[in-house]
């Protein structure tokens, strides 16, 4: 690639490819948009953590909207306290292999990151679902860290069983 993308850092590494550019390969649909409070990238809060946290205290949540052909798979969501979503960051950069993150010291690959820009810009958050209209095909949740309109890629349910890892509680007794 030849010149500098306006999400390069110094430092950074850049694949020779756009991979949001390469043509053939899978493709993914869409099964709906996420609703949130941040109607830019730029005013999206970087994590999780840091949404729920900034929602919590605004008093708002996000929505799941879910495009009417797939609204029937939302079927027995409701036996869940929380999901997994999956969502693609359509605006993020996706040739940048090394990263040079503003919270961070030094350059990281992209896999020892969280950062939407990567080479499949997809996310995932577990979230709280708060309520769920099957046939509206609208899931309340109480957070996500996308802007509002973010394609939506797959809801999972979260169950402790098998996402929580095995050692988990111990490995972090005492934080």
């Amino acid at each position: 690639m030849s010149g500098r993308h306006p999400d390069e850092r110094e430092g950074e590494v850049l694949l020779p490819f756009d991979p949001g550019e390469a043509i053939g390969g899978p493709r993914i649909m869409y099964i709906g948009r996420i609703e949130s409070p941040w109607p830019t990238r730029r005013s999206c809060p970087r994590n999780i953590s840091i949404a729920r946290r900034e929602m919590r205290e605004a008093g708002t949540t996000a929505k799941l909207h879910v495009d009417a052909a797939f609204r029937p798979g939302l079927m027995s969501l409701g036996l869940y306290t929380h999901i997994i979503v999956m969502y693609w960051m359509h605006d993020a950069a996706r040739h940048i292999i090394i990263q040079r993150p503003h919270s961070m010291r030094g350059p990281r690959g992209v896999f020892s990151l969280r950062s939407p820009v990567r080479p499949n810009p997809i996310a995932l958050a577990t979230v709280k679902v708060l309520s769920i209209d099957e046939d509206a095909g609208i899931v309340e949740i109480d957070a996500i860290d996308c802007m509002d309109g973010t394609p939506l890629v797959d809801i999972k349910p979260w169950m402790e069983s098998i996402d929580a890892p095995e050692d988990f509680c111990k490995d972090h007794e005492g934080e």
